[in-house]
């Protein structure tokens, strides 16, 4: 059985950025807008060393919002692979969902289970991949990536967010940290304490 490291995106590898129209923070629109969170390359190349299989699991409304384009919104994610694989940094897989209950685009609007804390892509991920959730993490920074995870199996991380601290106040992860790196630290510890 493989072990993973089931990351949300936005706030967690990536900062999100400001929508001039509604003043909200959101997932990048334009590849020009990427940007690493810090310390992300160095933790994720951390965690391949500790032979995790990577995932990104990811709510990506805005397009079925109204707000940009499915384009768009490929073109970022295509930049994010692109600086990762340049990097050597591989992730297994990339699990995106564009649903939403009260979206514009009637083909993408309705109630999913893939979208957090849905864990239908997980539990496609564990089917594919011959996952071990048990001993796989889900690290976000919302309540509904811990509920998605706990629904499921894995342990789960916290990474503390002012963008998004209203939305994570009712989980109760394992762990709060205030970054990705932070989580790695937890990550390596709790593998020393499985080994002794």
């Amino acid at each position: 059985m493989n072990k993973a490291i089931c990351l949300d995106r936005d706030g967690v590898i990536i900062h999100p950025v400001l929508d001039p129209k509604t003043g909200e923070y959101v997932a990048p629109w334009n590849p020009n807008d990427f940007v690493f969170c810090d310390g992300v390359i160095e933790a994720l190349k951390a965690l391949i060393n500790l032979n995790y299989r990577l995932f990104i699991v990811s709510n990506q409304p805005d397009y079925t919002k109204g707000k940009t384009t499915l384009e768009n919104l490929k073109s970022v994610h295509q930049k994010m692979h692109t600086l990762l694989t340049e990097n050597n940094i591989h992730f297994t897989d990339y699990y995106y969902c564009y649903h939403h209950p009260q979206g514009k685009i009637p083909e993408f609007t309705k109630i999913c289970n893939c979208r957090k804390p849905g864990n239908s892509f997980l539990r496609e991920a564990k089917s594919k991949y011959g996952l071990d959730l048990t001993s796989s993490w889900m690290i976000g920074d919302r309540d509904s990536d811990i509920q998605c995870g706990q629904s499921v199996g894995t342990k789960t991380i916290m990474i503390k967010a002012k963008l998004s601290e209203d939305k994570a106040k009712e989980s109760r992860p394992h762990f709060k940290v205030n970054n990705l790196r932070e989580a790695v630290e937890i990550i390596e510890k709790e593998e020393s304490y499985a080994k002794t």
